[in-house]
């Protein structure tokens, strides 16, 4: 996916020190993009809308098994 401008990406405190283990963020023209740390070149798009639904299915625990 090719982007117009600057892209902030940002990761989680609880990151992995070297880039790994991590999944980045961003908004970028109203949109959320997403990307592994490790394979920058592959990011996703979402609206702010989903993310924020998925955002609270996190913090009401209903993903928790992945991370087990």
């Amino acid at each position: 996916m090719s982007t117009i401008g600057p892209v902030k990406w940002q990761k989680s405190s609880f990151s992995g020190g070297e880039g790994e283990n991590c999944v980045e963020v961003a908004l970028h023209e109203g949109n959320i993009m997403m990307r592994e740390s490790d394979d920058p070149s592959s990011t996703i798009t979402t609206t702010r809308a989903k993310m924020a639904a998925f955002i609270e299915g996190v913090k009401n625990g209903e993903f928790d098994h992945f991370a087990h």
